[in-house]
């Protein structure tokens, strides 16, 4: 697929291929971003923040980012624009620019995610756990029309999101041919967190 030069949103909250995303609207170059997107039905891309670099430009953001579509907006109780996004694919950002209004925007061009298919039954027991904390956290459960528990990418970039751990981290997951890394690193984390409960208790 042919890079297409999209706005760029730098944040520190990520979002993956199948994500939602709540979003509050306020400076006025993303007006125009989400004004642009709405009104033409196109796209731009949520990119996460390189920590480590402070000035504008290609090092700012790390080089996957999401492209996104708004599913819906609304007027907050603030007064300021709510929109809710939907992530399709994964790109790779390049070539930023900076207009007189302080609005990147970059090349972006698709990338593949994980070459290879993770099969659903390889993902157990991360489903049920990622259903808890949806079933825990129902604000976050309501942003999805569908909660796809039987696909095994859309668990694993759930919990991917949902990792707290740094975003360098989270692309060093994300540009392996697949996603066993990140089974991997979860199991352990979720054997070490059982091993705490036992301790506890």
């Amino acid at each position: 697929m042919k890079a297409e030069k999209l706005p760029i949103f730098p944040l520190s909250a990520h979002i993956l291929p199948g994500g939602r995303m709540s979003l509050r609207i306020f400076e006025p170059r993303y007006m125009r971003m989400v004004k642009h997107a709405c009104a033409t039905d196109s796209m731009f891309v949520i990119c996460m923040h390189n920590a480590r670099v402070s000035q504008a430009g290609d090092e700012r953001v790390l080089p996957i980012g999401t492209a996104v579509r708004v599913v819906d907006f609304n007027t907050l109780p603030d007064g300021l624009l709510g929109i809710k996004v939907a992530g399709h694919y994964c790109v790779e950002v390049t070539d930023v620019v900076t207009e007189s209004d302080g609005l990147q925007f970059a090349n972006c061009e698709k990338v593949q995610i994980w070459h290879s298919q993770q099969p659903a039954q390889q993902i157990a027991p991360m489903d049920e756990y990622l259903k808890e904390v949806f079933a825990q956290f129902k604000d976050l459960a309501q942003q999805y029309d569908e909660l796809k528990y039987h696909e095994a990418n859309w668990v694993l970039f759930r919990w991917l999101e949902l990792l707290p751990i740094d975003a360098e981290k989270k692309q060093q997951f994300l540009v392996q041919k697949d996603a066993k890394p990140l089974l991997s690193y979860l199991s352990a984390l979720h054997a070490v967190m059982a091993d705490e409960v036992t301790r506890v208790s």
